[in-house]
């Protein structure tokens, strides 16, 4: 093994160290009975970590390291010091999220982790015990968030209540935590079940009663109105801020540039969406198309069942033509489940060992929320040739790659090139109908507002209602859509502005390729530079496809 590939392996052990549940969903299992230290004196610990290995990583001497060498020498340097600097802030002091906390996630993540033999299902009681643990870790972490100042917003504070709340109130039985991966033969299911519901009713509901009464009683008496939801308002929130966008766009660009760039691209939707109109709902008006969109009963969708067959259809259809675009295409299995919890859309890449395939969730919680325009652009971003064929093809690049470069994920990469497929979809001829096209502007529309009222929200000091009357009058997205997606930016600062600035950098970078390569450019090579070196920041992207694509 060589210096550079001790290197990453002792650089993605450290990271698997502080994640044991990312280290479980990757099918290793040496770590099934322990869960993630919420603490910042872990906190801290990774931080220097982290800031030690990007000081290794620089230090190695490039010359003499073959291309890959050479990206993985860089890219530990960069990964390691952007998520030191990210956490290396008070973020994660602001524990009271609707969106994506502990309340949410752990129903949706719990089942995923395999179960694969006696050994593993006996440690998973020490899992949930470390859960109650991660509770009372962030109870307290809400507490030096106050004394920091850090104070969430008011409505994320009631909403999480609210949810523990109603999670305390189901009978022990119905608790979501009790529906685990499936048990392997030979285990004992109403011992282990037993096991696991006495750790729920002695730890987890007293972790959560815990972290309840602490966002009742201390935070939500010097939580922020809805008038001050960003970062912007917060003692030091310009410069965590603006690590956020540095984390999750892997750019340099400031807040308004990125604000700048989403009212450009807002004002150059509006044009397409007048072009199509009249095809679609018989107006070239803006206002029409977005009311048609958003409240003909004919373009939405009423039951589930319908939402997940017909993104089954449509996976199936970019499934059977991705090979005349692709030189590699994925060889893990991709299925579609219904969720009643978590984001609109959302998917999980396969187990490293094969355990488990990616998994594109759809939630049908309210399937009228759907419409029928949005559909297949959604299962092209979620599945082929989106994030389940990106991230499967890195989980599958040769054994030569350091593990870590088929794990990683760098946001703008990977929503850049969700985003890119929904575009490329219409390249491939995907697109069932005239209304699924339509559907791909949506989807630009809520990536291209997101650049707006995101860096509108935290760096320039919009209230709650004003992010939320952008995003109605420049989308076709519903009330009902808008509101919960400016909690979601209010709650996680800069990762949404990832998808768009991505796409728009990947777009750029196949455009000079072409000009470059004329007549010799063939979209296959661009896609294999794009994907066959596993996520990539985007001034590294630029670099490598550069120099592929000579």
């Amino acid at each position: 093994m060589t210096s550079i590939d001790l290197l990453a392996h002792d650089y993605w052990q450290a990271r698997l160290d502080a994640s044991p549940t990312e280290r479980h969903l990757l099918g290793d299992y040496r770590d099934v009975g322990h869960f993630e230290d919420a603490s910042r004196a872990a906190e801290d610990r990774l931080v220097a970590t982290l800031r030690e290995f990007a000081a290794r990583a620089e230090a190695v001497d490039p010359t003499g390291l073959d291309v890959q060498q050479g990206l993985t020498r860089r890219l530990i340097a960069d990964a390691a010091r952007s998520l030191a600097d990210l956490l290396d802030t008070p973020l994660a002091d602001l524990v009271a999220d609707p969106v994506h906390g502990p309340q949410v996630s752990w129903a949706i993540v719990l089942p995923m982790l395999t179960i694969p033999d006696a050994q593993a299902a006996a440690a998973m009681p020490a899992k949930l015990d470390g859960m109650g643990d991660h509770l009372h870790a962030l109870a307290q972490r809400a507490r030096e968030g106050l004394a920091r100042g850090w104070t969430p917003p008011r409505f994320a504070v009631e909403g999480t209540i609210d949810q523990i709340d109603a999670l305390l109130a189901l009978p022990l039985e119905q608790d979501p935590l009790l529906r685990t991966a499936a048990l392997p033969d030979g285990v004992d299911e109403e011992g282990f079940r037993a096991r696991i519901s006495c750790v729920l009713a002695e730890r987890l509901r007293p972790g959560w009663a815990t972290l309840r009464d602490v966002l009742r009683e201390e935070v939500l008496p010097a939580s922020r109105p809805d008038e001050l939801p960003g970062l912007v308002h917060l003692p030091g929130g310009e410069d965590a801020y603006a690590r956020c966008l540095r984390f999750y766009t892997t750019t340099t660009l400031t807040a308004q540039q990125i604000h700048d760039l989403g009212l450009a691209q807002v004002a150059a939707l509006a044009e397409e969406y007048r072009a199509l109109g009249p095809e679609v709902v018989g107006s070239d008006d803006l206002e029409r198309i977005f009311a048609a969109m958003r409240e003909d009963p004919a373009l939405h969708f009423t039951t589930g069942e319908e939402l997940v067959e017909r993104s089954r259809t449509a996976l199936s259809r970019a499934e059977s033509v991705a090979p005349e675009w692709f030189r590699r295409v994925n060889q893990a299995p991709c299925v579609v489940e219904g969720t009643l919890a978590g984001p609109k859309a959302f998917y999980y890449p396969p187990a490293a060992d094969g355990s488990r395939g990616g998994t594109f969730f759809v939630n049908i919680a309210d399937p009228t929320s759907w419409g029928r325009f949005e559909l297949e652009a959604m299962a092209y971003h979620e599945g082929v040739p989106g994030h389940h064929l990106q991230l499967a093809l890195a989980a599958e690049l040769p054994d030569t790659f350091p593990e870590f470069r088929r794990h990683d994920h760098h946001t703008a990469y990977a929503e850049g090139w969700g985003l890119y497929s929904e575009r490329l979809s219409d390249e491939m001829g995907l697109y069932s109908e005239p209304i699924d096209r339509l559907g791909m502007l949506s989807a630009d529309s809520m990536r291209a507002c997101r650049l707006v009222v995101d860096t509108g929200l935290h760096a320039l000091g919009w209230t709650r209602q004003e992010a939320v009357d952008y995003m109605l009058a420049n989308s076709p997205l519903t009330e009902g859509v808008v509101r919960p997606e400016i909690d979601r930016y209010i709650c996680t600062p800069g990762q949404a502005t990832s998808y768009m600035v991505g796409r728009l950098e990947i777009q750029r970078i196949r455009r000079e390729a072409q000009a470059r390569l004329g007549d010799r450019f063939d979209v296959r090579d661009f896609h294999a530079a794009v994907l066959e070196s596993g996520s990539l920041p985007l001034g590294i992207l630029d670099e490598h496809v550069r120099a592929a694509l000579p």
